[in-house]
């Protein structure tokens, strides 16, 4: 596999089809999860069991990043993208169809399979083609889009479980598979040149075994693992939460989830802001942990002396959130840094690790059983975790090198190739 030495697509297409790419995980968690409790009755199962459906997705999502990864860095990026968006579809066709909860759990197995694609093949067309504050800002930008699209998915999701029952939300997952198959095929350019050679299982290996001995690697990725990793545990506990214990319906429960992403996306154009004044992503990392930190504190506190509300809840996760889009841009692109010739395994174990802390989150939630204090105990260990990470990734395992490095400030999306 030999990196393309010149961007084939500009900053603004990158950073569109990245962000899309990116969205598709979160959307599909988010567009479900006003459901949850309704198919609950629906299927006249135990709410353990409709939380095996997220557990499926999750497993499914996590474990097949670790094949489309290096996948792509063997066959290409674009038909690697295909295949994966392809799975997807049919795993969302399944779903609308399913006449069982356990037909509606292999579906969601299915569609965790081929949404992994999409962290891994974002991250890599960036660090095919860009790098330093460059990469930094692309990465800003996907976590604008990032946010915008599950921002409005929980309402949308509610709003559909309302017109069209429970298979609402699943034909709108379809619905987006298309378009992201659609959008892979006219307007992503490949950017690489891929190398069959790659496909053998022990050089898969060797790419994991490398990365994993990396301390600069693994520290950086626990740091997105504890940070990111508490969104994925919140959406598998905030609809038990909020619906079940404070008493939101699907649809207002869907509306609320916008505190949640609208701080995320808040917290993303401060970054921009702050980084097209000449501020680096990566002195941006330390305040972002303190907002985490702060928030984690918030959580325990309310839970401890606060009757249990929507504020109660969502004021401290608003905070995460809005720290999480500090800490993104500079340590993706710091843990990927050094790994170009294996920026797909690189892109798929950094999503792994995030996703292996919100799958194991989620079964400590699962385990604890009573999700308020469930939520009140997981998210400050995660938070714990990240703190923990980006100490020793600064006290024995940063590399100077692969500091974001400053450059001219380029005006916002601007063009860096062909269209």
């Amino acid at each position: 596999m030999k990196p393309n030495p010149t961007p084939v697509m500009s900053e603004r297409r990158t950073s569109l089809i990245g962000g899309l790419l990116v969205a598709i995980g979160p959307i599909s968690l988010a567009l479900y999860t006003p459901a949850m409790p309704v198919l609950v009755d629906v299927f006249g199962v135990t709410e353990s069991l409709v939380k095996l459906t997220l557990t499926a997705y999750f497993a499914g999502f996590a474990v097949t990043q670790l094949v489309c990864g290096p996948l792509s860095d063997a066959l290409g990026r674009r038909i690697t993208t295909l295949i994966f968006m392809a799975t997807y579809l049919g795993g969302s066709l399944i779903a609308v169809l399913a006449p069982s909860i356990d037909m509606l759990l292999l579906a969601r197995l299915v569609q965790g399979v081929g949404a992994s694609v999409g962290i891994a093949v974002a991250r890599a067309i960036v660090r095919d083609q860009f790098e330093g504050e460059t990469s930094s800002r692309i990465m800003n930008a996907i976590g604008i889009i990032l946010a915008a699209g599950p921002a409005v998915s929980p309402t949308i999701g509610g709003l559909s479980l309302e017109v069209a029952g429970w298979r609402g939300p699943f034909a709108l997952m379809a619905l987006f598979g298309i378009a992201v198959i659609a959008v892979s095929l006219l307007a992503m350019r490949e950017t690489i040149v891929p190398d069959k050679a790659r496909l053998k299982p022990r050089l898969f290996a060797a790419s994991y075994r490398r990365l994993l001995s990396d301390g600069h690697f693994v520290t950086a990725s626990l740091t997105m693992g504890g940070s990111v990793g508490a969104l994925y545990t919140l959406s598998t506990v905030l609809p038990f939460v909020l619906i079940n214990r404070a008493g939101l319906t699907p649809t207002e429960f869907g509306i609320g989830m916008l505190g949640q992403t609208g701080l995320f996306f808040f917290g993303s154009l401060s970054v921009r802001f702050l980084m097209g004044r000449g501020i680096s992503a990566y002195r941006l990392v330390l305040p972002g942990l303190v907002f985490i930190a702060i928030a984690s504190g918030l959580l325990i506190l309310s839970a401890a002396t606060l009757p249990l509300s929507y504020l109660s809840i969502m004021g401290p996760v608003g905070i995460y959130a809005f720290g999480i889009a500090f800490i993104m841009p500079a340590m993706t692109t710091s843990a990927m840094a050094p790994f170009k010739d294996v920026a797909g395994a690189a892109a798929a174990m950094l999503g792994f690790l995030q996703m292996g802390a919100g799958f194991a989150g989620s079964a400590l939630c699962a385990a604890i059983g009573e999700p308020v204090l469930a939520t009140a105990i997981v998210i400050p260990l995660l938070c714990a975790l990240a703190l923990l990470a980006y100490a020793l990734f600064r006290w024995r395992f940063e590399r100077i090198e692969v500091e974001p490095l400053a450059q001219v400030p380029a005006p916002p999306m601007a063009r860096s190739g062909q269209g």
